[in-house]
């Protein structure tokens, strides 16, 4: 980048890329907002970032920085990267630019319920191919836009390292240093080498992902070549002590270090960027339960009563965990559906935390088949949420209220769930709740799911919390029989219980029976079997029933690998790889069905020749 060989970079809090050093971080969690601080505790870093083109007239190192403020800083963690636009290239210099920058910008672009990791792949993909399209629109191909990047994301108690060609990460823990990447390079001779994997390459993108407990004292430094090619790990981390002991702002002790590569004989630009953990903690239990019962429990709610200017109209749905009440907006006149939680749980903070989830999952899911969560105009004075209210009834409800149910109404119903399904999917989120109470069908036949109240995100499974979560699994008989010993096979999973749905919509019974309810560990699952859904029905397709078969297997290997190939299976006969039930004999037994054969025409002959002697 143009400018001075030490271009300061103010704001700490902002995102910072340059060649240049930036100004010293110390950052310290402020008390976290109310939407977010059910999540984490407080990190104390401290910061520094340093670049210097050395003996080069060009810099073409590019680093950057970003602390945001709350809630991002807690759902998306502090990032700090580094890129070496391969000299090469003709084009390396602008790459180095566009993968900081990108990374930087991108990655806290994606949705807050995506883990670190989801988020930087999908950023890093995307990036790798339009500097790889770039290189070739422009005609320079594999000489074009090149450049290393390794980056690092604290998000609270864990760092997560992506890394691509020869810049490095290194962590200092007490005076012992630990390289945690290794470099993409290949020989030529002895002393030449050449990188053999760089962003922008080739059309796909090997990153190196790692991850690393924290601690506090731990340090973390980036590097470019042009440091730890000419200084030992050794010299390194005796530099960066030595600098930590003198004390003095962090952009002064990355330039030391920068000084100590060239006066080791350095003829390359150099970069280097230095954060330490000064302190990290979880959030203090008697804070977080102070802010969790911030909002009181709503009283019982009956018809007439008012609340933050909605009138109640009367109670739709109550349980042991919470009750729905249809409610008026006295503004607009707008029907809304009202969820509060059940006073039993007024001292539970799992609970509590676990209701607030709620509301978060339902505001960030926007599709057609998931009900829409709706935000108060007001300031709440009480802890509830607002969905968008539904006319019609659940898909139990739907199933009783009829004579039979037709294969075609189960096939659109569960491409309409399926498509709910995806939108969870897409945001790293997994429903956990699939059942019949849990689908509504409105008054134009279309499936709605709600009840978030069992969901996973990956996003937040990351973040530590000073009290045990409320880990609410699914209704046991719809639930696949890894989620019972805590595991889940992601969209498997839901798989599972969508083809249990599928089922019982057909059947009006489980296809493991009654028994599949009362399975508590691996034993008890290899002791119970499949029933065929045309036991039940004999006009039940058999191509429905393999689907469904493979869609409810007890091992998540042995379903489909995503919801449309299910859904494909149920509408495309032919599609369908019969499973072993339903092959044919002469593919199941050849031996068997020719003995079979040989035995009628043998039959046939004794009767021709009984006829003839007759």
């Amino acid at each position: 980048m143009s400018g001075s060989p030490f271009a300061a970079v103010s704001r700490p809090e902002q995102l910072r890329v340059a060649s240049g050093c930036a100004s010293p971080a110390r950052v310290a969690h402020p008390p976290l907002s109310s939407s977010a601080v059910h999540l984490e505790g407080r990190l104390e870093i401290a910061a520094g970032q340093a670049s210097h083109p050395g003996q080069r007239r060009a810099n073409d190192d590019c680093m950057g920085l970003r602390i945001p403020e709350e809630p991002v800083r807690t759902l998306k963690g502090i990032a700090a990267v580094v890129a070496d636009g391969v000299s090469s290239a003709e084009a390396g210099r602008e790459a180095a630019e566009l993968c900081v920058q990108s990374f930087l910008s991108d990655c806290y672009s994606t949705p807050d319920s995506w883990s670190v990791r989801h988020s930087a792949r999908v950023v890093l993909t995307a990036l790798n191919r339009w500097l790889y399209a770039k290189s070739h629109a422009t005609q320079l191909g594999a000489q074009g836009y090149l450049s290393t990047l390794s980056a690092l994301v604290l998000k609270s108690h864990t760092a997560y390292l992506f890394h691509v060609g020869d810049s490095r990460i290194y962590r200092i823990r007490g005076r012992r240093i630990e390289r945690l990447t290794r470099d993409h390079v290949a020989g030529i001779g002895e002393h030449k080498h050449f990188l053999s994997r760089a962003v922008g390459m080739a059309a796909d993108l090997g990153v190196d992902y790692r991850e690393v407990g924290l601690r506090a004292g731990d340090c973390f430094v980036l590097t470019t070549d042009g440091i730890h090619d000419f200084l030992s790990d050794e010299e390194l981390c005796g530099a960066v002590l030595e600098g930590l002991e003198g004390g003095g702002p962090f952009e002064t002790r990355c330039r030391g270090l920068l000084e100590r590569a060239r006066s080791a004989g350095s003829d390359d630009n150099l970069t280097c960027q230095l954060l330490r953990i000064d302190a990290i903690a979880p959030a203090q239990r008697d804070e977080l339960l102070r802010e969790l019962t911030r909002l009181p429990f709503p009283p019982p709610l009956a018809p007439g009563m008012r609340l933050d200017g909605y009138q109640v109209e009367r109670e739709l749905h109550a349980s042991a965990r919470s009750q729905i009440h249809l409610v008026r907006s006295e503004e607009g006149g707008e029907l809304l559906a009202m969820k509060t939680p059940s006073l039993n749980f007024e001292d539970d903070p799992a609970y509590i935390e676990r209701f607030v989830m709620e509301s978060w999952i339902g505001g960030r899911i926007d599709h057609p088949n998931v009900v829409r969560v709706v935000s108060s105009p007001c300031p709440p004075t009480a802890l509830y949420y607002l969905m968008e209210y539904i006319e019609g009834g659940t898909l139990a409800e739907w199933r009783d209220g009829r004579r039979g149910v037709g294969v075609r109404e189960v096939v659109s119903l569960m491409e309409q769930v399926a498509a709910g399904l995806r939108a969870f999917e897409r945001l790293e989120m997994i429903h956990q709740d699939l059942r019949p109470q849990n689908v509504l069908i409105d008054a134009e036949g279309r499936a709605r799911i709600v009840d978030f109240g069992s969901c996973w995100v990956a996003g937040i499974q990351e973040i530590a919390a000073p009290i045990s979560r409320d880990a609410v699994l699914g209704t046991a008989r719809y639930t696949a029989p890894e989620c019972r010993w805590g595991e889940t096979a992601g969209i498997r999973s839901e798989l599972f219980s969508l083809g249990t749905l599928a089922y019982e919509l057909l059947t009006g019974h489980l296809p493991y029976g009654e028994a599949f309810e009362r399975c508590r560990s691996p034993r008890d699952f290899s002791r119970i079997c499949y029933t065929p859904s045309h036991q039940h029905d004999p006009m039940i397709p058999t191509w429905i029933d393999a689907a469904i078969q493979k869609a409810v297997a007890l091992s998540p290997d042995a379903r489909y690998e995503s919801l449309s190939e299910f859904l494909h299976a149920l509408k495309e006969p032919s599609a369908l790889r019969l499973s072993e039930g339903h092959r044919p004999l002469v593919e199941r037994d050849p031996v068997r069905f020719w003995r079979g054969v040989a035995g009628v025409l043998l039959l046939a002959e004794l009767l021709t020749l009984w006829w003839l002697l007759r």
